[in-house]
């Protein structure tokens, strides 16, 4: 027998080395992907380099996230920015094909319900993808809460809710229906569904939402329909939150581009509203500068309200018309902002401690 030199391993050490098992090595070998470096000819022992574990560690890689074998071999012999291109591909690849397994799925186990539908309202299909998407921003991917990765479905009186929160936010925004239902319904639909059906709701002109005890259906003309699952957890009591909420003290109409554009100019965790009689200073944690905007301001002031930057902006910026309103009721009350002539997109942001304060309640803590 050969004598292999002291640089080469076993093919018992390169599987432990590569997570690959001898099984699989002797496999790959076969079809060409990774032949060992020497070959004893007499045992017939299979001997592997130090040179060749970072492909092995890559096949083994490229594998388990279910690449197909063809390709492979293509990105293991390509240039690495091909090969990223090719790992791109495959994962868009496979989570369509899950999207699209999910989507046939629910609507197989629809159809299989002999339960029809218990609603039927006609909304315009670009107005309904706007809601949905200005909604679906207050929406967050909570382990262990998946209801508030979902958007509140409520019809009923010729109107149709939609609301959704991440406990931070609460956007709602009603439409008016081109029919009435003969009964109310009430849902948390899956955010992630309704997502997929924002493009086609855009291109259809009158949208019919069917909603039942399992599921949703938007039917939409010349295009095919779309099936959402709901989610079965109970959604926050919003409402019952709204009517307790104590009257604003203080009303404030801003240019809705004039304060994105100063929120845009002063990038940090933390900002903060410094409302005085006639107008409206942003500030944020890092400097004692501000940039003054014009407002109209009735009622109390001065006050300070500081926001987190990633609950305020998406506030605003969902905000539908030129101008918002902004109603404060003190520094750490729930904050409605809403369009000034366009009301039926309201959105309550929660405010936070500022920074003094946060810093005095940490020191206390400390010493206590």
């Amino acid at each position: 027998m050969g004598v292999p030199n002291s640089e080469l391993m076993s093919i018992g050490s390169f599987a432990r080395r590569s997570g690959l098992t001898a099984s699989a090595l002797r496999f790959y070998a076969d079809v060409g992907l990774l032949p060992p470096t020497v070959v004893d000819p007499v045992s017939g022992y299979r001997f592997y380099g130090d040179v060749q574990l970072d492909r092995a560690v890559m096949l083994r890689q490229l594998r388990e996230i279910g690449m197909p074998l063809a390709r492979v071999k293509f990105a293991l012999d390509t240039t690495p920015e091909e090969a990223i291109r090719l790992i791109d591909q495959h994962i868009d690849a496979v989570s369509g094909d899950a999207a699209t397994a999910r989507e046939q799925a629910a609507v197989m186990k629809a159809n299989l319900s002999e339960a029809s539908a218990a609603m039927v309202v006609c909304v315009s299909g670009p107005v309904l993808a706007s809601a949905i998407e200005q909604v679906l921003t207050a929406t967050t991917n909570e382990p262990g809460m998946t209801v508030l990765g979902g958007v509140r479905f409520e019809a009923g009186s010729g109107s149709v809710v939609v609301t959704a929160t991440d406990r931070y936010r609460l956007s709602t925004r009603t439409l008016l229906t081109q029919t009435s239902p003969d009964v109310t319904w009430a849902a948390t639909v899956n955010g992630d569904d309704l997502r997929r059906c924002l493009i086609d709701l855009r291109r259809t002109p009158r949208a019919r939402i069917e909603g039942s005890g399992h599921g949703l259906w938007l039917r939409l003309p010349n295009r095919d329909d779309r099936y959402c699952r709901l989610l079965p957890e109970p959604f926050p009591e919003y409402r019952q939150m709204l009517d307790s909420l104590p009257s604003a003290t203080t009303c404030v109409e801003v240019s809705k581009a004039v304060l994105l554009q100063s929120l845009e100019d002063r990038p940090a965790e933390l900002v903060q509203l410094h409302v005085s009689g006639s107008d409206v200073t942003v500030r944020n944690a890092l400097s004692d500068r501000g940039t003054q905007l014009e407002a109209r301001v009735s009622g109390n002031h001065p006050i300070d309200v500081w926001f987190e930057m990633t609950t305020l902006y998406p506030a605003i910026s969902t905000a539908i018309g030129a101008d918002v309103l902004i109603d404060l009721r003190g520094p750490m009350q729930p904050v409605t902002i809403r369009s000034a002539d366009h009301g039926d997109l309201t959105t309550l942001a929660m405010p936070t401690m500022s920074p003094s304060a946060e810093s005095d309640t940490a020191s206390k803590e400390a010493n206590s």
